[in-house]
């Protein structure tokens, strides 16, 4: 039960600002985001669609690959259809409502995915890392590091 009362701006705003929810069949499991970052908690309202998507992937991406070993980068799968697996290397919006994936597919050739956020259905999978003696890549981090320079 809430003691605490809100104006009706308050309420207002509140329910526009974003949450985060998840359950787990495996209770120590941790994918999403406990603690939004600053530039995540500002209303819904005050940003285009494709921004909005953007943020929310970057959250989601980082938090992939918070659970992969050194031996593996994060991918994206497509869905419904024979486009494959694009490993992620960049990621952008063009408001109002598009969303570009930018990576290479399994033979290493450079792709470019370019959706509309209305169609967005995104696959994340662990792809062993392309070159064995390097780190392994997180593109999650270096976008959510340029979400909090923004």
């Amino acid at each position: 039960m809430q003691d605490q009362i809100e104006t009706s701006a308050e309420a207002a705003e509140a329910a526009a600002l974003p949450r985060c929810h998840e359950v787990h069949a495996d209770p120590n499991a941790e994918s999403g985001t406990k603690d939004l970052p600053e530039g995540l908690k500002k209303p819904v309202a005050n940003k285009s669609p494709a921004q909005w998507a953007y943020e929310r992937l970057i959250l989601y991406i980082q938090n992939f690959e918070k659970t992969l070993d050194g031996d593996h980068e994060v991918a994206m799968g497509f869905t419904g259809g024979d486009a494959g697996v694009m490993r992620i290397e960049g990621m952008g919006y063009f408001d109002p409502d598009m969303i570009t994936f930018y990576g290479s597919d399994g033979t290493g050739a450079r792709t470019q995915l370019v959706q509309h956020v209305s169609q967005l259905n995104v696959m994340l999978r662990a792809l062993p890392k392309s070159v064995e003696d390097k780190p392994a890549n997180r593109i999650g981090f270096r976008l959510a590091a340029d979400l909090e320079d923004s």
